[in-house]
């Protein structure tokens, strides 16, 4: 595992709840919670937990909304 999914996936096991999929957000919170030297790296690590974060809600929505659909179906079905 490279060393930005490395760091960012221990981030996101310490702090779950604080990151969001806000770029910006996510770049000010790992300002204050790690020590990151490099502006890049900074902006390479809020910019993969952003796009992951990203990614899940966005997989969790379809997800949700395939289950809504068969239910339908299965309301339909059931009359």
């Amino acid at each position: 595992m490279d060393r930005i999914k490395r760091i960012s996936t221990e981030l996101l096991e310490r702090y779950p709840d604080r990151f969001g999929i806000d770029f910006d957000e996510n770049k000010k919170l790992i300002k204050e919670i790690a020590i990151v030297r490099s502006k890049i790296l900074r902006n390479k690590i809020a910019g993969y937990i952003t796009s992951r974060l990203h990614r899940e809600a966005t997989e969790n929505k379809a997800t949700a909304n395939s289950n809504e659909e068969k239910e339908k179906e299965l309301d339909i079905e059931g009359d």
